[in-house]
């Protein structure tokens, strides 16, 4: 079976109940998480909408809504433009907030992308919704970028926030504006700190966005993989239908409305199991490498979220071992590699 007629994991039952007849716009919707995020609304019976500009470079890909092309609507409207919002954001019960300069290499050399479009886009859309639609639910995916250097592991909610460059800075400043909007103008928000995602519709033309994936396509491409440093650097990584899952959770519970919630995995994984588990998968090869210099200027350390909070919420838990997770991203690059490298 090919992997885009392969049935997605089971949702929860109650979020059919919840969702089901809605209407919700997607930022960013053409992209690796939010495609992935339009195909399952669209599954739950949600009359979708995406805004996404397909700016160059940003991992913006109409395949990646292939399986729902005909049951969704796409504009190229931009989350800095006003009118374009304006008529973005009407009507709509829920909007999931994507959209976003993600490239925290970039930011290094350019720190002005992330202003224009990560914290100017953001008080753009939500004066949208302030002026014409105050009764959506908005839902911010943020990055765990923002608490900077792990004081401790696991990192929970209550963690402070010290962001090492302007991506995570901007990523902050975002989720600040957002719950402002919340406190004072009543637009119902959640924010989501999301860690290393990965799995299918991600983009894969550098390695700017995501390692696991990066690594996936190094593996595909029969070279040999690269781990930085001795290999002993602790990551969570998290399978993207798992955190399809927590985004839909805590869209729709009241629980959630004013929180601030990691979505993760309690689990650690170094980067040396993950290239050693790639190599099983693959018969890929491996070896150390000594960081780059912006790779090291970046690079925080270890880090584990501590996901008690949305646990305790939501009742949301990855399902999704390492593992099962990079066999299914293998399978869907197999089939589909052109499209994305």
């Amino acid at each position: 079976m090919s992997p885009l007629a392969a049935p997605v994991a089971p949702l929860p039952s109650s979020l059919r109940s919840r969702f089901e007849g809605s209407r919700a716009l997607v930022t960013g919707g053409l992209g690796f998480i939010g495609s992935n995020l339009a195909i399952a609304l669209v599954d739950l019976g949600v009359d979708v909408s995406i805004c996404d500009p397909m700016l160059p470079g940003y991992g913006a890909n109409l395949f990646n809504i292939e399986p729902v092309k005909s049951r969704v609507r796409v504009s190229g409207g931009d989350i800095r433009n006003a009118e374009a919002m304006k008529k973005a954001v009407d009507g709509q019960d829920f909007v999931f907030h994507l959209a976003g300069q993600v490239d925290h290499i970039l930011s290094l050399t350019d720190p002005f992308p992330d202003i224009d479009i990560n914290v100017k886009g953001t008080a753009v859309l939500m004066e949208a919704l302030k002026h014409h639609n105050r009764k959506a639910r908005v839902v911010y995916t943020g990055t765990r970028g923002q608490y900077g250097p792990a004081v401790s592991l696991p990192v929970s909610e209550t963690a402070p926030t010290h962001p090492k460059g302007l991506y995570e800075i901007s990523n902050l400043t975002a989720e600040k504006i957002i719950e402002v909007y919340d406190e004072v103008h009543g637009i119902a928000s959640v924010l989501l700190r999301l860690t290393n995602i990965y799995g299918p519709r991600a983009q894969m033309k550098h390695s700017r966005y995501g390692v696991v994936n990066w690594f996936v396509r190094v593996a595909l491409d029969g070279k040999p993989l690269q781990v930085f440093g001795d290999g002993t650097i602790k990551r969570d990584f998290l399978y993207v239908d798992d955190c399809i899952e927590a985004i839909l959770l805590s869209a729709a519970s009241e629980r959630a409305r004013r929180e601030i919630l990691n979505v993760g995995d309690d689990r650690a994984t170094t980067f040396r199991e993950l290239a050693v588990e790639l190599a099983r998968l693959t018969g890929a090869t491996w070896s150390f490498a000594p960081f780059s210099a912006e790779r090291k200027a970046q690079e925080p350390g270890d880090f584990v979220s501590d996901i008690s909070k949305i646990r305790r919420l939501l009742g949301w838990s990855p399902r999704t071992s390492l593992a099962d997770g990079l066999a299914r991203t293998l399978d869907y690059y197999r089939h589909y590699k052109d499209r994305y490298w």
